[in-house]
This record gives structure tokens, sequence and C-alpha cells, in this order.
């Protein structure tokens, strides 16, 4: 077999169409591999919508993948043919997922162990990829520069330092949470509707506070300490500002869309930075070679959870359908698509 299906979008603002494209080969240092089970994301929609991120078209979406290896090129000795891998794929249609095979860097997959199925593996790579970048990329100034759990004296080296994640609930909260218990916080603060409040503290978020609420004088209720650290992974004009009001003189505040905190309360002596979330980049991929080396561990020892997700049906060409329904606003939930079920 030569050839495959692969969910298209040819322009911004057109519909999703499924054609045949052709498999691509792994060069040295990449896999080929089979896609069993892709997550959808919020940017998906989006660069249909407006057409943002992307610079070639057609274009093939989808970033979220749990897979199956089917090849691998010269070099490549961490996965091996058969091996269940996962991963972040990258915007163009080699290395997106949206279709039957995909190409990635065997230095950015991780395997799947065994207590995880595809639909699990397939929810994670977007959600923890962004956080470990938020925390632990040392090389930019767009970083918290924690120390990795994984790094000796990384776990629980922060024990009794405060943390504030803004949007815990979301699909970057949720592994944010995870990494933030990992690093010993606490307390962990965290944003979140009421009815995830109880969610988010299965993952070791310590207080969940309702959005919308008073948030500085909330936290100073909650702790005496300074807010260091601040993720704002929902990165709204409004969170923005609420967490730039709570973060202490000397702290930083890492956020995932532009920088929108008002001008008129700036002061120099709180860091800002802005990350794109992928481990693609190389400013970043050292970070991201260092996730998916520990990745497998983490999973296999529950110390990473995966987020809740929903299996939709009719494999590829159920994901335009998908996308609807994240655009319209879900909570705490992802959706899978299976595209090897495309009929």
């Amino acid at each position: 077999m030569s050839t495959q299906k692969a969910l298209f979008l040819d322009a911004p603002k057109t519909e999703l169409v499924i054609r045949d494209r052709d498999i691509e080969e792994p060069g040295p240092g990449e896999v080929l591999i089979e896609v069993h089970a892709v997550g959808l994301i919020h940017s998906d929609w989006r660069i249909q919508a407006l057409g943002i991120m992307v610079t070639e078209w057609p274009t093939i979406l989808g970033l979220d993948s749990a897979g199956v290896v089917k090849k691998v090129g010269e070099g490549v000795t961490n996965v091996a043919v058969g091996d269940r891998v996962l991963h972040q794929g990258n915007r163009n249609c080699r290395n997106a997922v949206f279709q039957h095979y995909t190409i990635a860097l065997a230095e950015i997959v991780a395997k799947i162990p065994d207590n995880l199925s595809f639909d699990q593996a397939a929810v994670i790579p977007v959600a923890v990829g962004p956080a470990a970048i938020a925390f632990y990329n040392k090389k930019a100034p767009n970083s918290l520069g924690l120390t990795p759990p994984w790094e000796e004296g990384g776990r629980g080296k922060y024990a009794g330092e405060p943390i504030l994640i803004m949007g815990g609930a979301s699909a970057i909260g949720q592994q944010a949470i995870q990494l933030a218990k990992l690093g010993g916080f606490s307390p962990i603060i965290t944003t979140c509707s009421v009815h995830n409040a109880a969610y988010v503290q299965t993952l070791g978020a310590t207080h969940a506070v309702e959005r919308g609420t008073a948030l500085a004088s909330t936290v100073q209720g909650i702790t005496s300490k300074p807010i260091k650290y601040a993720f704002d992974t929902v990165s709204l004009p409004d969170t923005q500002n609420a967490a730039y009001e709570v973060l202490a003189p000397g702290g930083t505040l890492v956020i995932d869309l532009p920088d929108a905190v008002d001008s008129t309360r700036r002061t120099p002596d709180k860091e800002v930075g802005m990350i794109f979330g992928s481990p693609w980049l190389p400013a970043q991929r050292e970070v991201g070679k260092a996730l998916y080396a520990n990745l497998t561990a983490l999973l296999e020892a529950g110390e990473i959870k995966p987020n809740n997700f929903e299996v939709l049906p009719n494999g590829l060409a159920g994901i335009p359908e998908g996308l609807e329904k994240v655009k319209k606003g879900v909570s705490a939930l992802k959706f899978v698509a299976h595209p090897q079920e495309t009929k």
C-alpha cells in the first residue's frame, strides 16, 4: 500500500475534505507512524476559521497522536517497528496527524506503557508538552525556569512554594497541575468552574478558585507567601491581568496567547513570557527530548494521568463535527478520533 486517507484543509474558511495522499518515507532520525488515535485541540478549528499558524496550503491539521511505528529511519534507536507510541505532530502535511500515517521525529516520540490505551495516550502530547515547555525550558526567557522532576534534585524541589495555574481544567492546565505536584509545589492554586473543582483536586491542586472571583484577595487568604510562579493556560485579557496582579515582584507569568496585560499595570520587576508549545522548535527541542525520554515512566507510574476524553465515530469523517463541538466550548474534556476507521 502506497497511499492513505488524509483530512485536508485547502484554504481558510473552507470545509475539511478527505482525499488520498502518498505515504511518506521516514528520513534519518524519523519514524513512520500508523495513526490509531488523534486528539482534537482548539488551534485546529482556529486554523480552519482564521488561517492562522499555517503558511502553505492545502494543509492537514492535527497534532495529538498515538499509534504504531511502521518504519524507522537511519540512526533511530529509541523506538522500533511495532512499538506503540505517542507524540506531538507538527503543522504541515508531512508531520500532521489527521491522516492514516504520519512522519515524526524519533527523539520526541515516547513509547505508550501497557497500562494506557491508544485513546488515553492520544490526549496527552499537546497537553503535557506545552506545560513542560512553560515550566522547564531553560534556554528561553518565556519559561518559569524550573528544574524538572526527572533531573537530580527536581522531584519535590519546590516544597512549600506556591504556584498559580489559571485554567486548571483545561487540557494543558490538567497536566501543569500534575507537573507542579511532582515538583512539590504547595499550595497549588488553580482557577476553574465550580463543577470542575473536585476533579482538578484529584490531579493535585490544593485550592480550586472559582473563575471570576477577586483572585488577588482570595490568594492572599490561602497563602501569605509571594507568588513567584504563575502559568495562564487560558491567556485571555482578563485572566492575564488577574494573574499579573497576583504575581509578586521578581515573579514570572507564562502565557500561551499574545500578551494582553494592561500597560498601566506593568512594572519592571515582573516578567511575562509567551510560549508556543511545540517541541519541534529548535529553542524548545531539548526540553521536548527530555520530556519524551522520561514520559513513558511517568505514565506507567500513574504520575502523569491522561485527560478525560470522548471518542468520536466515523474516523476522519467525524473530526469536522468534533471541531465544531470544540469551537462551541467543552469543559475538562478532549475529543478523540480513530483515523483507521475512515470508510
